[in-house]
């Protein structure tokens, strides 16, 4: 703590402008020397004299330019609430939070429930302003309520297409437009046949209804493996399961996937908690291609691909809460991961070979944690009748760093 009294203070407004603010609220905004927006929030302040700077471009030499305004009045104006999905959080990670006094205002979240009479208990706020937006595609689950801070005009029909390809072409779709203000817009219809001009600074609110031949996508892993594009090199979808309940998604955390192959694993631990991360390295292009290309169907467009061999690879990585070997297994490379692994991190190894079965064994003896094997068998014809038919026992080693 610096003691000192906070200088900066992020003050959230609607489209009702200033009007909207509390009375204390708008007195700060009123004795600002200099105030930091976009043209929109500028706009609706404008009777109020003070220095005005519009966000830099690149928007991460914020912080610095707000750094070079200490001992000024400073006021940053966000659109509604500025700790959800705002410049508030940024900014709140990079400036002591005593040096900073937040003022919300109500969400678009909270006005677009409103509208809806939802609870908002009994929704999923998402983002894709300025994201991609393939992410909510992980989301799309039969009955879900969904909320969207969107990117543009044309969003809403892109989201509309993702559903209706994927057999929710039923979902109730609602854009939300100015809320709060004079020019308040709403405009309804379905995933299947929506073609409204919209504005561009809107939330949308989707009711996913599911038809009978629908994908169902479940965010908990062991997705189908008819889902992945893949050329045979991918861990398959019990073993999936198995290996994820080991490695435990959790939000926020990263992912090393070593040897991602069609980045089966590491798109089911993106999908598995909210704003998980992922590192996967694969040397060779066509398989980093077929996993980017199922990152985006599959919702997890920011999993993050590299070229490279390890363990050199992973040299400059930050440090992974998780780490995942599904190739290029040596003691060399267990080594390097192991090093890097954060604390209460977990590691999963899996071997179908007899070599690297055995780099496993001595491992294990070195260093404790669980070796199992797994072994699936499916039904498939034989001739006119049925048998099982065994798949390649995995061999699987996991331990947590303590």
């Amino acid at each position: 703590m610096t003691g000192a009294a906070p200088w900066l203070h992020i003050v959230g407004i609607g489209e009702d402008g200033l009007a909207g603010l509390t009375p204390a609220t708008r007195s700060v905004v009123e004795a600002a020397e200099i105030i930091v927006g976009g043209d929109r929030h500028h706009n609706l302040s404008d009777s109020i004299a003070a220095r005005r700077i519009a966000w830099p471009s690149p928007f991460d030499a914020l912080v610095d330019q707000l750094n070079a305004f200490r001992g000024q009045r400073v006021v940053v104006l966000a659109t509604g609430d500025p700790l959800w999905f705002s410049v508030g959080a940024r900014i709140g990670r990079a400036i002591p939070p005593d040096q900073i006094v937040y003022h919300p205002q109500l969400s678009a979240f909270q006005l677009a429930a409103a509208r809806m009479g939802w609870s908002m208990a009994d929704v999923e706020t998402l983002t894709v302003h300025g994201r991609p937006v393939e992410q909510m595609i992980a989301f799309i689950q039969p009955d879900a309520r969904l909320l969207i801070l969107t990117t543009g005009a044309e969003t809403p029909a892109r989201i509309a297409r993702f559903l209706a390809e994927r057999g929710f072409g039923q979902s109730s779709m609602t854009v939300l437009a100015n809320m709060g203000g004079a020019e308040e817009k709403r405009f309804e219809g379905r995933a299947d046949g929506w073609n409204h001009e919209v504005p561009a600074f809107n939330t949308l609110a989707v009711h996913c209804v599911a038809a009978p031949d629908a994908a169902l996508l479940p965010r908990v892993p062991g997705l189908s493996d008819a889902l992945f594009r893949s050329d045979g090199t991918m861990t398959k979808r019990e073993v999936r399961a198995a290996t994820l309940a080991k490695l435990m998604p959790m939000r926020g955390a990263l992912l090393w996937d070593i040897g991602t192959g069609s980045g089966s694993v590491a798109i089911e631990w993106m999908r598995a908690a909210r704003s998980a991360r992922a590192i996967g390295i694969e040397p060779r292009a066509d398989r980093r291609a077929m996993a980017a290309e199922n990152a985006l169907a599959l919702g997890t467009p920011r999993f993050d691909l590299r070229d490279g061999e390890v363990p050199q690879a992973l040299d400059g990585l930050p440090a992974p809460d998780a780490v995942f070997i599904g190739g290029g297994l040596s003691a060399a490379v267990f080594d390097a991961a192991f090093a890097a692994l954060k604390p209460l991190g977990r590691l999963v190894a899996n071997a179908v070979t007899l070599e690297s079965e055995t780099i496993l064994a001595e491992l294990h003896a070195r260093h404790g944690g669980d070796l199992v094997r797994l072994s699936v068998d499916r039904a498939e014809a034989v001739g006119r009748y049925r048998g099982w038919r065994p798949s390649m026992t995995v061999t699987q080693w996991s331990l947590v760093k303590r």
